[in-house]
């Protein structure tokens, strides 16, 4: 489920040209001209869309986690983008609205997906639903050429 929403998103991210046309794939070194000159992607993609994007697939992975561990898995996710921000929502069946774990000890696997999140995302909630809840996020534009 995970996947396939990151996978979405990243399609979703590239029609909006926050990826190239490649996606996430990267030079095969730290040369950015080191490309295979028979790809379509180019050497030179802004590399601020890149990482928004990258924190992006990021958050949706959050989310989507979230709904599977905790709600029976997410119903709907929603991508709503506006030259200023992407506001990330995913809908579940529970009504508990997420919680952040007080301290959670960094050595012990779990508990950190709304921490990772809330230094994403510059906003963060929780809405209410008939029969459920959205858990929403939002992350600033990245600067368009």
């Amino acid at each position: 489920m995970v996947g396939r929403c990151r996978d979405f998103s990243a399609t979703a991210l590239t029609d909006w040209e926050w990826l190239p046309p490649g996606g996430l794939a990267r030079p095969p070194s730290d040369d950015p001209y080191a490309w295979d000159t028979g790809t379509d992607v180019e050497p030179d993609w802004d590399e601020e869309r890149r990482a928004v994007a990258e924190d992006v697939l990021m958050v949706v992975s959050e989310l989507v986690t979230n709904a599977c561990l905790h709600a029976g898995g997410p119903l709907e996710l929603v991508l709503d983008c506006t030259p200023e921000r992407l506001r990330i929502e995913v809908s579940d069946a529970s009504p508990r609205a997420p919680r952040p774990r007080p301290h959670p000890d960094p050595a012990v696997p779990g508990g950190h997906g709304l921490v990772v999140l809330g230094r994403l995302a510059r906003a963060w909630g929780s809405m209410p639903r008939d029969s459920g809840k959205t858990v929403w996020a939002e992350v600033a534009a990245p600067r368009m050429p």
